[in-house]
């Protein structure tokens, strides 16, 4: 990522920086990987160490379905009743010890402050439009727009209308762009599928002076808790470096298109830790004379994949709707569905939108998915 400045900061590091009545600002590293990793420096007008008070929540609830079957999965995320807000509405879907997959479809707006201090966040917005407000300023997002929030920002997203509906992608390792679009520098190679313009930064800085009552829902070892501030979380003057929240919308994703057709991971848009995040937008199918354009049977040998459907356009799938998940684990092949390789012969384009998940280790079904399960899907292949 990119160097960013808001507001106002010293000319050196660690050195004086004094308010209008004489006393200092309180300056915090936001840092990761401890002191080796990126950060951000940034200025506070009151300790960001003083609470007031602390309320224990209680744990964080993954219940994983017990002896679970091994086979292919539709889950219908739209049968999910309306709840809760961004965060408290959020339902899990599967998990394993580097990612969390969870929908949420929204009827409340945030009333308090959110930090992660577990993973980073990918909150892929399929319907919906709003602020991602947050200690490093605003940035404004709409539906197609991925927002991706480090570790231990104290956030809150402000809803132009609620009814937002939210793939959520909650990472236990750092949100990146894959390294492989990046040159030595950080710069975004020209074969890489986006570049440094699509990329959206915080660009106003609000500095809260007012007193009052204010919570942080703050999730920690698998644990919430509530903290209260005298003051407003977002009382930064300045901050400055390489650590901050930031948006992506598919709609400027760059497909790579070929021959013959290509493999997943040709859609690459983010990496972390044992797994990664793809996008399908539309796009100009295979031009070889006697391409196939509809995706080769394939075994997943060593990687679950799972798939959020933002249309209902995916031509290699039946029975899928807007807002569907397909959970494919490891271990058995999947593919088109009977007739869909057929078909799609001779079609010269696809309007497909949908993000995917590979994950290097196995994933774990949670009871809440079994509610919305058709239980038909595992044997569509028989025609």
């Amino acid at each position: 990522m990119r160097y960013v400045q808001l507001g106002d900061v010293p000319v050196k590091h660690h050195i004086q920086f004094k308010q209008p009545d004489g006393t200092l600002y309180k300056e915090q590293l936001f840092g990761t990987q401890g002191f080796s990793g990126r950060s951000s420096t940034m200025y506070h007008i009151h300790l960001p160490t003083c609470v007031s008070e602390i309320e224990r929540i209680g744990e964080r609830r993954l219940e994983a379905v017990p002896d679970d079957m091994l086979k292919h999965r539709h889950l219908k995320t739209r049968s999910f009743q309306a709840q809760g807000d961004a965060v408290s509405g959020r339902i899990p879907l599967c998990f394993n010890n580097d990612v969390i997959l969870a929908y949420a479809r929204t009827t409340d707006r945030m009333s308090y402050f959110f930090k992660n201090a577990d993973g980073d966040e990918a909150l892929y917005i399929h319907q919906g439009s709003g602020r991602l407000e947050s200690m490093f300023g605003t940035l404004s997002y709409t539906s197609g727009d991925y927002l991706i929030i480090p570790r231990g920002t104290i956030y809150r997203l402000v809803e132009e209308t609620v009814d937002t509906e939210i793939f959520v992608v909650e990472s236990l390792s750092p949100i990146e762009i894959p390294r492989r679009y990046r040159n030595e520098y950080g710069q975004l190679l020209e074969h890489a599928p986006y570049r440094e313009r699509d990329i959206r930064v915080p660009d106003t800085l609000e500095t809260h002076r007012k007193d009052g009552r204010y919570k942080v829902r703050i999730l920690a070892r698998g644990i919430f808790h509530d903290y209260y501030y005298d003051f407003h979380p977002f009382d930064i003057v300045g901050w400055d470096g390489y650590v901050y929240p930031w948006a992506f919308n598919i709609h400027n994703y760059q497909p790579i298109t070929g021959l013959v057709h290509m493999p997943p991971p040709t859609h690459q848009t983010f990496e972390a830790h044992n797994y990664i995040i793809c996008s399908f937008v539309p796009r100009m199918l295979d031009y070889h004379p006697d391409a196939v354009p509809a995706p080769y049977h394939h075994s997943n040998i060593d990687s679950d994949e799972v798939i959020y459907y933002a249309n209902d356009k995916f031509g290699s799938r039946r029975g899928i709707e807007e807002g569907s998940v397909t959970v494919h684990p490891s271990g058995i092949p999947h593919g088109p569905q009977p007739g869909a390789t057929e078909a799609s012969i001779g079609v010269k384009e696809t309007k497909e939108l949908a993000v995917m998940v590979d994950t290097f280790h196995p994933l774990q079904i949670t009871k809440q998915a079994l509610e919305v399960e058709d239980p038909t899907y595992a044997m569509s292949w028989k025609g």
